[in-house]
């Protein structure tokens, strides 16, 4: 079965973990998603192999920018009414503090959806949501029809 079939058909079964688990570096940094409310969540469970400053310890950047690019992604797949791998233009992340080492939470919310580019606003928190650790604005192209 190929991704964008495993994609269609996880999205037919309303399961949305199967969109994580279709892809394998989501299943690295192990990525898992929840649906609560009408809001995904995307999930990035703490492993020591996450860790970028050990003296803290601390994420490393590069996994924080991965998990705010993956729950971007995810989120518009999630929401598309078609299957269109969306394929990242740009992105940038500010870093706002520290991340501990702990499970790691973000929040895509798609501020704009043209026929063949679309932006999207991403937060990423541990524990108290209304305090962020990164956040990040990402354009990608879609190509819708």
């Amino acid at each position: 079965m190929t991704l964008v079939e495993r994609l269609t058909a996880a999205k037919a079964a309303g399961n949305y973990q199967d969109l994580f688990d279709a892809i394998p570096y989501a299943k690295l940094l192990g990525l898992s998603a929840q649906l609560q409310g009408t809001e995904l969540v995307t999930t990035m469970t703490f492993s020591p192999d996450l860790i970028g400053n050990p003296a803290l310890p601390a994420l490393h950047g590069g996994t924080l920018g991965a998990l705010l690019e993956s729950a971007a992604i995810f989120e518009l797949l999630w929401r598309a009414e078609t299957i269109v791998l969306p394929k990242t233009i740009t992105i940038t992340i500010d870093y706002l503090k520290s991340a501990a080492a702990v499970d790691t939470h973000a929040r895509g919310l798609i501020t704009r959806q043209g026929r063949r580019v679309s932006n999207v606003r991403v937060e990423a928190w541990q524990g108290d949501r209304s305090t962020p650790v990164a956040s990040a604005h990402a354009i990608f192209m879609v190509m819708r029809g």
